[in-house]
Formats: C-alpha cells, sequence, structure tokens
C-alpha cells in the first residue's frame, strides 16, 4: 500500500512539473481558467483511477489518455 502511494505521489509530481515546464504555460494568464479542460481531466481522472496502478499502469494511461482526446484536450 506504502509502494502504491508513493507510486501515485511520484506520477503527480511528475506531471506537476511536466506542465510548469511546457511552453504553453507561458503564453497562458496565470488568472484564465479553462473550465472545459478541468472538466476533462476530472472526468478522464475517475475513469483513469477504476484501474488499478500495480497491476493495469499501461491500461489506466491508456484509459486517461482516450478520454482526453475524446474530449478534444491532449493528454
Amino acid at each position: 500500500m506504502l509502494t502504491m502511494k508513493r507510486t501515485l505521489a511520484g506520477l503527480a509530481l511528475g506531471l506537476a512539473v511536466a506542465g510548469l515546464a511546457s511552453p504553453s504555460f507561458a503564453q497562458r494568464s496565470e488568472n484564465r481558467t479553462d473550465r472545459a479542460r478541468d472538466a476533462a481531466i476530472h472526468d478522464c481522472s475517475v475513469k483513469a483511477s477504476k484501474w488499478s496502478n500495480t497491476m493495469w499502469q499501461t491500461q489506466q494511461f491508456t484509459v486517461y489518455s482516450n478520454c482526453m482526446t475524446e474530449h478534444g484536450q491532449q493528454p
């Protein structure tokens, strides 16, 4: 259980760092919120969370990526 928490924490940290390092961050105003993207991230995260990270990590990423694409967002 502790390993899974560490893995998820590492994944969240990696995604946060990657998001801040992207060129699009410099182009956006920090005050602007993209409600459609926020809703897509929430929806896709819920769908992907149904897959165990330790046993089905590839499937979890695939479900998330496909869901984001269906919402017209970049994964």
